[in-house]
C-alpha cells in the first residue's frame, strides 16, 4: 500500500511571473480575436502579388547552394591547414562554416534577393588567404559568375553569383584552433583577441541572431516585418545610405513592437507598429535589451560617455555587443519624413480595422513628384558602365552630406531625397555615356513681409561637389565624365500647404519633362550663382595629389557672386513675374591624374507671354530622351521644356 504524500506547512511557492521581452513590461497581453485572424489572412493575400514570399522550390535551391558553398569552405580550410603543416588530428577536425545573416537569416527575404554570408575560419587562416587562395578556388568553380573582391572596403567582402543567386561573403578569423559545427556566434567571448575587421564582419550575424532570440513569436515577427519592409520601400523611406532606415533597423523596430504586444498577430502588430513609433519621443533610443558591460574595450553607443552620440536624432541600438546605433545617418529631414509616414500609416490601418479600406491602400506608392513644389536634380555620369557603377556608388554615399547642408539653410524647412534613382537621358545622342539622376524635394519657408524669396544655394552645392571630387581623388577612383548637379525650381503657390498637391509636377521618368504653369504673383527663385573659371591643366601622376581641387577656386570669387545676386534681385522686382531656372552643367572628369575640365553654364529665362504660352529669351535646344520629338524654345513657342 503506497503511503499518502506528506504535505508540509510553510510558505507557498508563487508561480513565476510570465516572461517578458525587452527592457519594459508589455503594453498588452491580449490574445488575437477572430477579426484579427481574418485581417491577417487578408494581409497575406495582399502581400503575395508583391513577391515577398519565395516559392518552396526556390528556397530549397538556396539551401542547396549554401551547402555547396559550406563544403567549399571546409575543403579550402583543410587545404590551408595542410599547407601550414598542422597535425593530422587537427586537420581532420579543423572545421570552418558558412553563417548567414540579414534578410535571409531573418526569414524575410524576397524573390531574387541576395544572401549575406559569413565565412568563419580558425586562427591559422589569414584574411589574405581568404582574398587569394579562396578567391582563386571560387574562380575555378563552374557555377560561380561575376566574382569580384572588395578587400579595402570598411567591411571587406567577396561578391559573386552562385548558380544565379547573388551572395556577399564576409570573413572572420576566430581565436580557435577548430570551428565546431554547433558554434554559437552570440557568445561574447569569441570577440577576444580579434581585429576590428573581424568584429565588424561578425556583427551582422550576432545582431540577426539576437533579434530572433528577443521576439516572442518568430512567425508573427516575420510576417509583420515583411509587411513593414514592403510599406517602407513603397513609400521611399528604405535606404540607410541616404539617411532613412535599412533592413536591420526596420527589423529592430518591428521586434520592439512584438515585445510590447507579445500575443498579437501580424494584422494587430502592423497597426501597433505605426501607433508606437508615430508617438515615440525621439531621440529616446529604441532598445531590445539592456546594454551589457564587457571588458573588451570596444567602442559602444553611450551618450553619457561619447558626446557625438548625443546628437543622434533617431537612435535604434543593436542588441549585440558592441552595441551601435544603426541609424546614425538619419537627418532632421529624413526623420520628419518618416514620422509623417508613420502617422499616415496609422490612419490607414485604422481605416482597415473599421473595414473602410483594404490592405492594398497601405502599399500604394505616393507621388513624390507631386508632393513638393521645388526640387534639386543631381546628375552623375561616366563614359563606361563599369566606371559609372563605381561613380554612382560614391556619389550616392555622399548625398546625405548635401541634404545636411541644405537643412542648415534658414529658408529650407525640409530636404527629402528620393531613394529611387532614375536613368537620365544622354546629353548628346552621339556621345557614349551612362547617366543616373536623383531628385531632392524641398519645402521652403514663406517669406515674411515679402513677395519674393531668393535663395542662393551656391555654397551648399559647391561644398557637396567638392567633397565628392576630393573623395574620388583620395581613393584614386578612375572615373571620368562627371556631370552634376542641376538645380531646378518650380513656381510656388504660397496659399498651398507644403504637403498639398501643387499645381505642377516633376516627372517620374526623365523622358517626360515637366512644364510649369504661368507664374503666379508670388515669385520663388532657387538660384545657384556659381561662376566657372578657367584654370591651367593639372599635372599628372603623384604631383596631382598635392594640388588643390580647381573647383575650390570658384569659392574665391565672392565678388562676382555678389554682383550676380544684385542683378538677379533687380530682375525679381519687375512687374512681370519671373521664374528663373538656372541649370548648371559642369562636365568634369576625375581620374588618377586628378584632371578636371569645366565649361560654362547654360541659362534659360522663362517669361509669360501676354497672349499666353511662353517666350524664351534664349533659343536653346533641349534634347529629350530617345524616341520623343525635339522641342525648340523661341518666340511663339507654346511650351519650353528643359530636359533633365
Amino acid at each position: 500500500m503506497m503511503p499518502f504524500p506528506v504535505t508540509t506547512l510553510g510558505p507557498q511557492r508563487t508561480p513565476p511571473p510570465p516572461k517578458h521581452y525587452g527592457i519594459s513590461s508589455p503594453i498588452s497581453l491580449a490574445p488575437p480575436r477572430e477579426t484579427d485572424c481574418i485581417l491577417t489572412q487578408k494581409l497575406i493575400e495582399t502581400l503575395k502579388p508583391f513577391g515577398v514570399f519565395e516559392e518552396e522550390e526556390e528556397l530549397q535551391r538556396r539551401i542547396l547552394i549554401l551547402e555547396k558553398l559550406n563544403n567549399l569552405v571546409k575543403e579550402w580550410i583543410r587545404e590551408i591547414s595542410e599547407s601550414k603543416s598542422l597535425p593530422q588530428a587537427v586537420i581532420e577536425n579543423v572545421g570552418g562554416k558558412i553563417f548567414t545573416f540579414g534578410s535571409y537569416r531573418l526569414g524575410v527575404h524576397t524573390k531574387g534577393a541576395d544572401i549575406d554570408a559569413l565565412c568563419v575560419a580558425p586562427r591559422h587562416v589569414d584574411r589574405s588567404d581568404f582574398f587569394t587562395s579562396f578567391y582563386d578556388k571560387l574562380k575555378l568553380h563552374e557555377e560561380v559568375k561575376d566574382l569580384r573582391a572588395v578587400e579595402e572596403a570598411f567591411v571587406p567582402v567577396i561578391k559573386l553569383c552562385f548558380d544565379g543567386i547573388e551572395i556577399d561573403i564576409l570573413f572572420a578569423r576566430l581565436a580557435l584552433q577548430t570551428i565546431p559545427e554547433d558554434l554559437d556566434l552570440r557568445d561574447d567571448s569569441l570577440l577576444k583577441n580579434l581585429d576590428i575587421r573581424c568584429i565588424r564582419s561578425l556583427n551582422g550575424c550576432r545582431v540577426t541572431d539576437e533579434i530572433l532570440h528577443l521576439v516572442p513569436n518568430i512567425d508573427n515577427f516575420r510576417l509583420t516585418l515583411r509587411a513593414i519592409k514592403l510599406w517602407a520601400k513603397c513609400h521611399n523611406i528604405y535606404s540607410n545610405i541616404l539617411g532613412f532606415l535599412g533592413g536591420v533597423s526596420w527589423a529592430m523596430l518591428v521586434a520592439r513592437t512584438c515585445q510590447l504586444y507579445p500575443n498579437a498577430i501580424a494584422s494587430t502588430l502592423v497597426r501597433k507598429f505605426f501607433l508606437v513609433f508615430s508617438e515615440w519621443e525621439w531621440p529616446n533610443p529604441v532598445l531590445l535589451k539592456e546594454p551589457e558591460e564587457r571588458n573588451l574595450n570596444l567602442p559602444v553607443w553611450d551618450p553619457r560617455v561619447n558626446p557625438s552620440d548625443r546628437y543622434h536624432l533617431m537612435p535604434i541600438i543593436t542588441p549585440a555587443y558592441p552595441q551601435q546605433n544603426s541609424t546614425y545617418n538619419v537627418s532632421v529631414s529624413t526623420r520628419m519624413v518618416m514620422i509623417e509616414e508613420f502617422k499616415q500609416g496609422l490612419a490607414i490601418t485604422h481605416e482597415i480595422l473599421l473595414s473602410k479600406a483594404e490592405w492594398s491602400k497601405l502599399f500604394e506608392a505616393p507621388s513624390f513628384f507631386q508632393k513638393y513644389k521645388h526640387y534639386i536634380v543631381l546628375l552623375a555620369s561616366a563614359p563606361t558602365e563599369k566606371q559609372h557603377l563605381e561613380w554612382v556608388g560614391l556619389v550616392e554615399s555622399k548625398i546625405r552630406i548635401l541634404v545636411g547642408s541644405l537643412e542648415k539653410n534658414e529658408f529650407i524647412t525640409l530636404a527629402h531625397v528620393n531613394p529611387q534613382s532614375f536613368p537620365a537621358p544622354k546629353e548628346s545622342p552621339d556621345k557614349e555615356e551612362f547617366r543616373t539622376m536623383w531628385v531632392i524635394g524641398l519645402v521652403l519657408k514663406k517669406p515674411e513681409n515679402s513677395e519674393v524669396l531668393s535663395i542662393d544655394l551656391t555654397y551648399d552645392i559647391q561644398s557637396f561637389t567638392d567633397t565628392v571630387y576630393r573623395q574620388a581623388i583620395n581613393t584614386a577612383a578612375s572615373v571620368t565624365g562627371v556631370q552634376f548637379p542641376e538645380v531646378s525650381s518650380q513656381q510656388a503657390n504660397p496659399s498651398d500647404s507644403p504637403g498639398g498637391p501643387p499645381s505642377e509636377s516633376i516627372p517620374q521618368t526623365a523622358s517626360q519633362p515637366a512644364v510649369p504653369p504661368a507664374p503666379k504673383p508670388m515669385v520663388t527663385r532657387v538660384v545657384s550663382s556659381t561662376r566657372l573659371v578657367s584654370h591651367p591643366p593639372r599635372p599628372s601622376g603623384s604631383a596631382a595629389a598635392s594640388i588643390a581641387n580647381p573647383i575650390r577656386t570658384l569659392l574665391r570669387h565672392q565678388e562676382e557672386r555678389t554682383k550676380a545676386a544684385k542683378t538677379e534681385e533687380e530682375c525679381s522686382r519687375r512687374e512681370t513675374s519671373v521664374t528663373r531656372l538656372k541649370t548648371i552643367q559642369t562636365a568634369a572628369s576625375v581620374g588618377l591624374t586628378g584632371n578636371i575640365h569645366c565649361r560654362p553654364s547654360q541659362l534659360l529665362y522663362r517669361m509669360p507671354r501676354r497672349g499666353g504660352g511662353w517666350r524664351c529669351e534664349e533659343q536653346l535646344e533641349w534634347v529629350p530622351a530617345e524616341g520623343l520629338p525635339r522641342r525648340r524654345g523661341g518666340e511663339g513657342a507654346d511650351e519650353c521644356k528643359p530636359c533633365f
